[in-house]
């Protein structure tokens, strides 16, 4: 039985891949709003219905990296050891993600990225709502670790802080991206300003939210 559990998992993460990489070609070829589910669902050889199984929207099959990577970030302040802060824990995971700045592929995806949002008012307000639904969730969590309301201003002041400084450094990155930076010297450059942002943080949220 056990088995048979995995290989359907295996099964449903392979589909989801499938998907996801003919939306992600499709959209590089034509741009976002000329591609419609129906075209990314012949590409990947499923119907319209399992697309939507798996991403309930076209913007949320854009933005399936992106979304993964913050859950990565909520994922890293819940299981931070005691002893921890959440801000050294969100500090932590963005400086390990860094070192992937030096594939070719991850800087071809940040330029493509620039591109289509740039043509696309749909994607640029669907990235907004995504910033604000994972401050929301880490809001949430901050205030499960602090017995604090959900909707306490400390909580929500204290999440918009951390994320806002990661978006910061990933607004930068796509700068310095766009204008050639590659390598060892962009990865450094992106550590740098990881650093910096959270350094400036740190005096007011060091002590805030540290896990006993």
């Amino acid at each position: 039985m056990a088995a048979q559990v995995g290989l359907r998992a295996r099964k449903k993460e392979l589909t989801r891949q499938q998907i996801f990489d003919a939306a992600r070609r499709l959209f590089a070829q034509r741009g976002f709003d000329a591609v419609t589910v129906a075209e990314i669902a012949r590409d990947a050889n499923v119907s319209e219905v399992t697309v939507f199984n798996y991403f309930p929207s076209k913007e949320d099959l854009f933005y399936g990296g992106m979304q993964f990577f913050e859950e990565r970030l909520l994922e890293a302040v819940r299981t931070r050891p005691r002893g921890e802060s959440a801000i050294k824990a969100l500090r932590r995971c963005l400086l390990e993600s860094a070192d992937g700045l030096q594939s070719r592929e991850r800087i071809d995806a940040i330029l493509r990225a620039a591109e289509i949002v740039s043509a696309s008012p749909s994607l640029m307000a669907r990235e907004r709502e995504i910033v604000e639904r994972y401050t929301r969730r880490l809001a949430v969590l901050l205030a499960e670790e602090t017995d604090a309301d959900p909707w306490d201003v400390e909580p929500m002041t204290a999440a918009g802080a951390l994320i806002g400084a990661h978006r910061a450094v990933v607004d930068y990155v796509r700068r310095r991206v766009l204008a050639g930076r590659r390598g060892a010297a962009l990865v450094e450059d992106a550590r740098v300003q990881i650093r910096r942002a959270y350094a400036r943080l740190d005096s007011g949220l060091g002590g805030y939210a540290v896990r006993t």
